[in-house]
């Protein structure tokens, strides 16, 4: 199989270019520094002490800008043992990743005892809430960058394959009828299936009045010839059209009318055969199979994972965008229904232990396989890129540090030869 092609979004960013420039141009000024004091060196002691800082800057520069860049390539192009670390051993990382995952993070011993503890829907509920928490660091906006790069890059007909085929089995496992009459009978007994009906009936009132022409034909066809030829089948049908229009205002209007009562009624014993009737109950895992069986929804389930991967996509490339407008205030809603609603709390945090146990213990190998994978296709220079691209501007920052540090100990260590 090809190597994953390099995309435009794995070249350096702006900062981390701006940072690495930082950085050499320091060590370029410490060099300069050093030549131009020693040239002019006088005979005041401080000409000393700005000398050893210039030098061991100079050192502590050069010692941190070999190391830094011994990890991605080969220092000026030489091949010097132990350097391009990352793309020599693309292999050993894609492996050593892969083992890092299945023994930390995909056995379901792993996730049942680091969950067990762990107050999921809380977490998200103060990271929805709080503005703060979505701010990103750089080597969080690093690692969100470089999970959306391995995201793009991962097999998507293999990964799709996983997700939707757990999204199958899910559905497969689901026991539809007894949730359905859970569902009725909530509904009824707080009454919240009254708008439903009254919708329903003002659905049939428009519907009735746009084909009442339709209406008034079917009902001529239907009378009998002498009912026709005395003109009795107009009649007849404005008299038919005028009760069905009243039957469903009055149901509309009076709250205890018997045709509302009979729909209850049938409501009622609906949602008792729901949760109680075995033939009911393979009447709907019947209907469920027919529904997962349709072509149709194989493609429901495509459409799906392409908007679970879209968004996340859009969320680890920018988070503060996601999280704006009306969606943004929607999710922060939910944030503090999490943070505050104890009792939703334990039934989602015992949603997702059991969930992702099970996924784990199902699609854990095949994960880790995955990852390990994509990882080797890579080429090596795609490797180093997504891993400069996610640490690279901090890792200037440890030249910088280097730099100035080196000078500090140059300054310290020629006080203490001058004292001696």
């Amino acid at each position: 199989m090809p190597p994953v092609r390099r995309s435009h979004s794995l070249m350096p960013t702006d900062k981390a270019l701006r940072m690495r420039l930082i950085a050499t141009g320091l060590l370029v000024v410490m060099a300069i520094a050093f030549l131009a004091l020693r040239r002019f060196e006088g005979p005041h002691p401080g000409w000393g002490f700005a000398i050893a800082f210039t030098e061991a800057a100079m050192v502590g520069g050069l010692a941190d800008w070999f190391a830094v860049t011994a990890l991605f390539r080969r220092p000026l192009g030489l091949p010097i043992p132990h350097t391009a670390i990352i793309p020599v051993n693309k292999d050993r990382i894609a492996n050593t990743m892969a083992a890092f995952l299945r023994d930390n993070f995909l056995t379901p011993q792993v996730v049942a005892r680091r969950l067990r503890g762990f107050n999921l829907a809380g977490a998200a509920g103060a990271y929805l809430t709080d503005p703060e928490r979505r701010g990103q660091s750089r080597l969080r906006e690093g690692a969100a960058e470089l999970f959306a790069d391995m995201l793009q890059s991962l097999d998507q007909q293999q990964l799709g394959g996983l997700v939707k085929s757990a999204m199958r089995r899910q559905l497969e496992r689901l026991d539809v009828a007894p949730l359905l009459g859970e569902l009725l009978t909530a509904a009824i007994a707080d009454r919240r299936h009254m708008p439903v009906l009254e919708g329903l009936i003002k659905w049939a009132a428009l519907t009735i009045e746009a084909n009442e022409d339709l209406m008034r034909e079917i009902i001529r066809q239907r009378a009998h010839t002498l009912v026709r030829w005395t003109g009795l089948d107009e009649r007849m049908a404005n008299a038919v059209l005028d009760g069905i229009y009243k039957l469903l205002a009055e149901t509309l209007v009076i709250k205890d009318h018997p045709l509302r009562g009979k729909v209850e009624e049938g409501l009622e014993t609906l949602a008792r055969d729901l949760l109680h009737d075995p033939l009911m109950h393979e009447r709907v895992m019947a209907m469920k199979a027919e529904v997962l069986a349709n072509p149709a929804m194989a493609h429901w389930l495509d459409g799906v994972w392409e908007r679970v991967r879209a968004l996340l996509l859009r969320g680890a490339r920018d988070p503060d965008r996601v999280l704006s407008g009306e969606l943004g205030e929607s999710l922060e809603a939910l944030g503090r229904a999490l943070s505050e609603d104890r009792r939703l709390q334990l039934l989602i945090n015992r949603f997702a232990r059991r969930t992702l146990v099970g996924i784990v213990s199902r699609y854990g190998d095949e994960i880790v396989r995955l990852v390990s994978e994509t990882v080797r296709r890579w080429d090596a220079q795609t490797v180093t890129d997504r891993v400069e691209s996610a640490v690279g501007r901090d890792l200037q920052f440890i030249r910088i540090n280097g730099t100035l540090v080196g000078g500090l100990f140059g300054v310290v260590i020629h006080a203490v030869d001058t004292l001696l």
